[in-house]
C-alpha cells in the first residue's frame, strides 16, 4: 500500500540532499538519503559525481564514490546530522504539525524543518526541483511572541507558525529564529520565561568581551521585543551574494554522533587539537585561537562548551575554524566548576585557568605565551566590563548577579 502525502512527510523512505558549492548562489542535488531501518545511508547522485566542481560533503564520512555509504556512527552521517533540527527545532516542528516526536523519523524531521539551516546543505523530497521552505517575514516582536507561545504550549496563528520555520533547522535548545535583511543573515535568540538570570544579556556581554579580547567571535547586537531580550548574531555560514559555506560541528570532526545523544560527552579539546594539527589550515594559529577560547570560556563560566558549540568550515579538503559562537555564561554561585570538554590529556577539565596553562604545550604554546593570553583576557574583562554592561543596559543588580559569579569567578582565576 502506498504512503499518503502526510505519511511520506513524516516517514519518507528517501530524502534528497542539495548543496551550495563554493561560489554558487543556487544549490545542486548531491545525492540521497535512504531509510535503512536503524540508520540512513547516503548515495551520491551520478550528476554530482560527474560535476567537476563537486566536493565530498565531508571526509572521511562521505567519500566521493558511487554506492551507498552508511553513517560512521549514529543514525545519520555526521555532516547531515549537523544540519538536522535540534531540541528547539523539533519542538516547533511538533507544535506546528500537531504530532508527537515518536511519529517522525529522522528523515521526516529533515523534510519538516526550514531550508535556511546551518551550513550549505538542504533536504528535499525531489531530486529535480528545489523548493525552499522559507519562514514568513515577521518582526522581532512577532517572533518573540511566537517563541513564547511555543514555550507555553499556546496555539499560534498559521502566519506566526510559519515565521518560526527558519529556527527549526538551527541547533540548540533555546528559542530562536532566523532573520534576513538584504544580504545580512542573522539568528535571533530570545530570552525565556524560565531564565533565572539575564541569560541573553550575559551572552551578549560575553561575546562582545571575547571580540574585544581579540577572539574571532561572531558579531552580535542586543535588542528587545515583546518584553523579551533578543540577541542577534550575524551568521558566518552565509555569503552576501546568497551563497552558503559548508560547515561541520566539532562533534562531526571528532566522529562522536550517536543515536543515544550522549557521545558528545566524550569530546575533548585535546582530541580537537589533534585534529587541528592533522586536518586544519594554519594549524599553529588555529591551536592558539582554540586555547584562547578555552581560557575565555573558563573566565566567563561558559561550561556549556560541548562539541556542538564549536565548528569548522569545510572546503572539500581541509578544515578552518569558524568564528566563536554560543559563548553562554552558565549559572554559577561559587566553588569548583568543570568545562564540558577536557583540555588536558589526562581528562583535566576543571574551570581554572592556571590548570589550563599547565597543558599549553598541547596547543603549541609555551607557558609564557599561555599566561599572556590569560592576562590579556582578564585585563580585557576588567577594563571593558562597565562599558559593555552599559551597552547591554544591565542594571546594577543584574551586574552584581553576574560579576565574580559568572564573570571572573574567584575559583576560575585562583588555584584550588
Amino acid at each position: 500500500m502506498s504512503m499518503t502525502t502526510s505519511e511520506s512527510l513524516l516517514n519518507p523512505p528517501t530524502v534528497y540532499v542539495w548543496v551550495w558549492l563554493a561560489g554558487a548562489v543556487e544549490p545542486v542535488v548531491a545525492g540521497r538519503l535512504d531509510d535503512r531501518g536503524p540508520v540512513a545511508t547516503f548515495t551520491y547522485g551520478r550528476s554530482y559525481l560527474d560535476n567537476p566542481d563537486a566536493v565530498p560533503l565531508y571526509l572521511p564520512d562521505l567519500p566521493l564514490v558511487p554506492g551507498e555509504t552508511p553513517p560512521a556512527s549514529g543514525v545519520l552521517p555526521g555532516c547531515i546530522a549537523d544540519s538536522a533540527p535540534d531540541a528547539w527545532g523539533r519542538r516547533v516542528i511538533e507544535h506546528r504539525n500537531r504530532f508527537a516526536d515518536r511519529d517522525l523519523s529522522e528523515l521526516g524531521y529533515l523534510l519538516n524543518s526550514g531550508s535556511d539551516r546551518a551550513g550549505a546543505l538542504d533536504f528535499q523530497a525531489s531530486p529535480a526541483h528545489y523548493v525552499p521552505r522559507v519562514a514568513e517575514q515577521s518582526s522581532l516582536a512577532e517572533l518573540a511572541e511566537a517563541a513564547a507561545s511555543i514555550e507555553e504550549g499556546r496555539a499560534l496563528p498559521p502566519a506566526l507558525e510559519r515565521a518560526l520555520l527558519g529556527g527549526t533547522s538551527m541547533g540548540g535548545a533555546r528559542p530562536k529564529a532566523t532573520l534576513v535583511e538584504g544580504s545580512r543573515h542573522m539568528i535571533a535568540k530570545f530570552s525565556s520565561a524560565a531564565d533565572s538570570f539575564p541569560v541573553v544579556k550575559a551572552e551578549f556581554v560575553a561575546m562582545e568581551l571575547a571580540r574585544r579580547a581579540g577572539i574571532d567571535a561572531a558579531p552580535v547586537t542586543l535588542s528587545s521585543a515583546a518584553g523579551r531580550d533578543v540577541l542577534v548574531v550575524d551568521r558566518f555560514d552565509r555569503m552576501p551574494d546568497g551563497g552558503r559555506r559548508l560547515t561541520v560541528s566539532a562533534l562531526t570532526v571528532l566522529n562522536l554522533h550517536a543515536a543515544d545523544g550522549i557521545a558528545g560527552r566524550y569530546g575533548t579539546y585535546v582530541d580537537l587539537a589533534d585534529q587541528i594539527r592533522a586536518r586544519f589550515v594554519s594549524a599553529d594559529a588555529t591551536l592558539r585561537e582554540l586555547f584562547s577560547r578555552i581560557v575565555f570560556n573558563i573566565l566567563v563560566s561558559n561550561t556549556d562548551d560541548h562539541p556542538k558549540n564549536h565548528a569548522a568550515f569545510w572546503d572539500g579538503e581541509m578544515l578552518t575554524l569558524t568564528p566563536a559562537y554560543d559563548i553562554c555564561p552558565q549559572l554559577r554561585t561559587g566553588g569548583e566548576a568543570f568545562q564540558a570538554m577536557a583540555y588536558g590529556p589526562g581528562g583535566e577539565r576543571i574551570s581554572q585557568v592556571d590548570a589550563c596553562v599547565e597543558h599549553a604545550a598541547h596547543y603549541h604554546l609555551d607557558r609564557h605565551d599561555a599566561a599572556g593570553i590569560v592576562e590579556r583576557h582578564t585585563d580585557t574583562i576588567l577594563s571593558q566590563w562597565n562599558d559593555v554592561c552599559d551597552v547591554a543596559q544591565l542594571t546594577t543588580p543584574e551586574r552584581d548577579q553576574l560579576w565574580q559569579r559568572q564573570f571572573l569567578n574567584p575559583a576560575s582565576t585562583s588555584p584550588a
